[in-house]
């Protein structure tokens, strides 16, 4: 095994501190569990509590998404993208922290909607193959469909076993919603976010260079597109008939959107 400093051990030439998760990150995950205690419990403002418990979810699976982009990025090549910090889990490393952490949680708390952010610079140059490239824009919305599968499984299962509060599971029920929509989001393929960086490698070069060109302007292109009224309804459609299918119930998740606005209270 090689050794940076004395004992210090290499993981691959990369100092094994740089895969440790990172305080914010391990204080983000203790905020979650003890808020969902406290919803769960009915302590305090139970608006609040649920409040907390959703947010700090939401940065928690934030905080993941980026870090699935990262370590598959890092096996398929980049090995620098462990001494730029996204393997630590720490939000404050991103590249965008506006983008990346405050303007998805102010959507969050104003439309109920799971937006995409940009956080993680990747080498694309030190990475071989198309397919690779493909697997590290894949990675985060594949852990989005993850998470939304695992709430939703816990919401029927947990529910149904254990009852308790309905603040709780209206709380958990947003999350998976959130999750939901930030699956389909990331994986539409529109230039700059990861449904578009999906196909980007499998273009010629005429069509790369025009998305090359846009790819900047994701997030305002994105925006435009929910703004059109038949664009956006198509869109809320699939995802309110998906939610149906997944048995996630729609009153259920409206419910903690509305506890969520605790200042409305």
């Amino acid at each position: 095994m090689a050794y940076d400093r004395p004992g210090e051990p290499l993981v691959l030439g990369v100092p094994r501190a740089a895969f440790r998760p990172s305080p914010v990150f391990l204080a983000l995950v203790a905020l979650f569990v003890a808020s969902g205690v406290m919803a769960w419990s009915g302590f305090g403002n139970v608006r609040f509590d649920v409040f907390l418990f959703v947010v700090s979810g939401w940065l928690v699976s934030l905080c993941l998404h980026e870090y699935a982009h990262a370590v598959v990025a890092y096996r398929a090549g980049d090995r620098d993208i462990a001494h730029r910090g996204y393997l630590t889990l720490n939000p404050l490393k991103y590249t965008h922290p506006l983008l990346s952490i405050v303007l998805p949680v102010v959507v969050v708390l104003l439309g109920g909607i799971g937006l995409p952010g940009g956080a993680v610079w990747v080498d694309r140059h030190a990475i071989p193959g198309r397919l690779r490239h493909t697997l590290v824009s894949l990675a985060g919305p594949a852990t989005n469909v993850l998470f939304t599968l695992v709430l939703v499984a816990a919401l029927r299962v947990g529910s149904g076993a254990f009852g308790g509060p309905v603040e709780f599971w209206a709380g958990l029920a947003l999350l998976a919603f959130l999750q939901l929509t930030a699956s389909l989001l990331n994986l539409l393929p529109i230039p700059g976010l990861d449904g578009g960086n999906m196909i980007q490698p499998w273009l010629n070069a005429q069509w790369r260079r025009m998305y090359d060109l846009f790819a900047p302007f994701g997030f305002i292109l994105l925006f435009a597109l929910l703004w059109n009224p038949r664009i956006g309804g198509w869109f809320f459609g699939a995802v309110f008939a998906l939610g149906d299918a997944l048995g996630l119930p729609s009153w259920l998740y409206a419910l903690g959107l509305d506890l969520i606005r605790f200042w409305q209270g």
